[in-house]
């Protein structure tokens, strides 16, 4: 079982509103940080004292984060882009050693990209590229430990990494932490078709596990939620499990 990413990126279709900073390859400019409201409290006068104390502590606390911001996470994000776009342009070249990298300072590729600047947007999603390259070239722990690193607020994206994990977990024999990571690559999104091929990879696995009725049941939530992207299989997958 290997990971069509390719497949799932042709076929889903993207939100322009949602996803407008995202370009070829799954490239997304993430933001660096969330930002989080403040929420204060009044304290009776007699509390005067302590409410100074805490107050200051926190506004050393808020003053140190932009400082973080400013001084070291946005500088290493442009850091960090320059030697990302190298690795993609040697990866659009099929250079795919090249792009992976990590052997020398002069070619970080993703995985120096990863290493050097793993606190950044960036740097987790040469993460997620280099997992692929490893997946690629047959290393499927490696590409799962790299996949693992990756976070990101977009759900698709994040459906994909948990996909891509589980047919790590797969090639490494490893099918019932395939089925519990397909079962997070299908709640990670609300994107049908990513839900749809999910459901199907999962219910080939269960049914490859001989459970029967678990497989039965991912099948007929493709039967129930997803014709359009079926084409009518899933009856047959349906009455399969019947027989396997």
């Amino acid at each position: 079982m290997h990971f069509n990413f390719t497949e799932i990126m042709a076929k889903h279709k993207q939100d322009p509103n949602k996803h407008e900073q995202e370009g070829k390859e799954t490239v997304e400019f993430f933001k660096d940080l969330d930002k989080e409201a403040l929420q204060t409290e009044r304290f009776v006068e007699k509390n005067s004292k302590l409410l100074g104390i805490i107050f200051v502590t926190l506004l050393a606390g808020v003053l140190g984060y932009f400082a973080y911001q400013q001084f070291i996470v946005a500088p290493n994000n442009q850091e960090a882009m320059k030697s990302y776009l190298a690795a993609q342009k040697n990866l659009s070249e099929a250079k795919d050693e090249e792009a992976l990298g990590g052997k020398s300072a002069a070619n970080p590729g993703f995985l120096g990209t990863e290493k050097e600047y793993s606190n950044t947007a960036v740097g987790k999603l040469s993460a997620y590229n280099a997992g692929l390259l490893k997946f690629k070239a047959g290393k499927y722990q490696e590409a799962y430990d790299l996949l693992d690193k990756f976070t990101s607020g977009n759900d698709v994206l994040m459906a994909l990494k948990y996909g891509a994990m589980a047919d790590s977990k797969s090639n490494l024999n490893k099918n019932d932490e395939a089925l519990s990571l397909l079962d997070k690559a299908i709640s990670a999104s609300s994107d049908p078709y990513t839900n749809y091929y999910f459901t199907k990879k999962a219910g080939t696995v269960a049914l490859a596990l001989n459970k029967k009725d678990l497989a039965k049941k991912y099948f007929t939530a493709i039967d129930e939620k997803y014709k359009d992207y079926d084409n009518g299989m899933s009856d047959a997958y349906i009455e399969m499990v019947k027989y396997y």
